[in-house]
């Protein structure tokens, strides 16, 4: 909820958040009681702005981080997750030694975080970042497309006759034998009866 809207000093919603206590305990009684480090990184997420840049061969995250320091600035994975994050604080005990007094404070101080689920054909292993004059620039390369897959040839092979089965090998042996035993008791019944016929 945008609080400026209805005349709620941004500074107060600030002082606010950084001294509300979002106690642990609080959070274990009620689910629906956002943490201390929840409303931080909300209220950081949505007043840090990015550029979303789709490159033929890489992707480009360009984040507005003024004020910052190279050594300041985080950028990590966590799992498929970008997360580019940054702070800024002001160096309270320099200004009280200095004895110096702020009549206007406008600029931004606190934290920087921006978050981007990368796509599946982002490359997680080859990401760089670069930051200039106040922008961080990360540039995560893509993934080659994969390679279509190539047609294949079958080879056709020419059938031969197939080799007869021993079972009817087996089979045509033994219709030749049972063949030659009726022969040969045809021809000792034929002698036999010869040998009745010379005795008649």
């Amino acid at each position: 909820m945008d609080f400026r809207g209805i005349g709620f000093d941004p500074r107060m919603l600030d002082f606010l958040v950084d001294h509300i206590d979002f106690s642990d305990e609080t959070d274990t009684k009620s689910h629906h009681a956002p943490s201390r480090a929840y409303v931080r990184d909300s209220k950081a997420m949505a007043s840090t702005h990015a550029d979303i840049l789709d490159y033929p061969d890489a992707y480009k995250f360009v984040v507005d981080m003024p004020g910052l320091k190279s050594d300041q600035i985080k950028v990590t994975m966590e799992d498929d997750t970008l997360v580019l994050c940054g702070e800024r604080r002001r160096d309270k005990e320099k200004d009280h030694k200095e004895g110096v007094k702020y009549l206007r404070m406008e600029r931004r101080q606190g934290k920087f975080l921006k978050k981007f689920e990368l796509p599946e054909n982002a490359n997680p292993d080859e990401i760089c970042a670069c930051y200039l004059d106040g922008v961080l620039t990360v540039t995560v390369r893509k993934k080659p497309p994969p390679e279509p897959k190539k047609p294949k040839t079958i080879q056709v092979q020419v059938n031969s006759p197939e080799p007869q089965s021993q079972s009817h090998a087996g089979g045509a042996i033994q219709d030749g034998q049972n063949q030659k035993s009726q022969s040969q008791e045809n021809q000792d019944n034929a002698a036999t009866q010869d040998s009745h016929d010379k005795r008649a």
